[in-house]
């Protein structure tokens, strides 16, 4: 009787279709614009770090900086999606339409913060790091976090996805400063995790009670937050 072959272990999404020629140059050449992204993002916002206090400055500056910053951020993640999508259509040339599609979510996200974004002190930024870490228990945020990591049938269907996931790290980059590079580069992990790893209350829990407690540290005792100014 021949013996059971043993078991093999669970794929990660990283692997999920990058075994094609066409996923490897989708992978290479995302990965490639993210780089680049980071380059341009880090240059246009040299120098515009006021912690909360920040200006954003024109529309077409700030856009001209959200783009590249988003790009930067999310492509990575989006990289066992846009693998999928490709090994659907067995074509690499879809892969721009469904990048292109992505991008432009968050293009209109950053349209959204431009038009609602204030310049704030202590308590605004306290209420929204509270708030932020909050949405990260909610049953939306496991919801849109789930389907990120599921087969999606475009770009923009995942960019609204990914929106629904990432709503409270967006509001903790905006709360404690949109043009911080350090944070970006935090945010941008965290987003990278999640769409990689499955949920688990032992990595999701920690998150959301630490952005939580950061709130309720800048509530009590702002100076020691750097770039958060205090509530007069």
């Amino acid at each position: 009787m021949k013996a059971d072959a043993p078991p093999q272990p669970p794929r990660s999404a990283w692997m999920v279709g990058s075994t094609s020629p066409a996923s490897l140059t989708v992978v290479t050449g995302t990965l490639g614009i993210a780089a680049a992204s980071w380059v341009v993002a880090v240059r246009q916002m040299r120098g515009m770090d006021m912690g909360a206090a920040t200006d954003l400055g024109s529309l077409a500056f700030f856009m001209g900086a959200w783009v590249p910053m988003m790009a930067a951020m999310m492509l990575p993640g989006a990289v066992p999606a846009l693998s999928r999508f490709v090994r659907t259509g067995g074509r690499a040339v879809v892969a721009p339409l469904f990048a292109g599609s992505y991008l432009a979510v968050w293009t209109l996200v950053g349209l959204a913060v431009y038009v609602a974004y204030r310049p704030h002190g202590s308590f605004a930024a306290s209420v929204f790091t509270i708030a932020a870490g909050c949405y990260e228990l909610t049953p939306l945020k496991r919801t849109c976090r789930r389907r990120c990591r599921e087969r999606v049938h475009s770009g923009f269907e995942f960019g609204v996805h990914c929106l629904g996931s990432s709503a409270g790290l967006m509001l903790l980059l905006v709360a404690l400063g949109v043009m911080r590079i350090g944070l970006m580069a935090v945010v941008a992990v965290v987003v990278l995790v999640h769409k990689v790893l499955p949920p688990s209350p032992w990595l999701d829990v920690p998150v959301a009670l630490a952005m939580v407690a950061l709130g309720i540290v800048i509530l009590v005792s702002p100076a020691s937050v750097p770039g958060i100014v205090p509530t007069m």
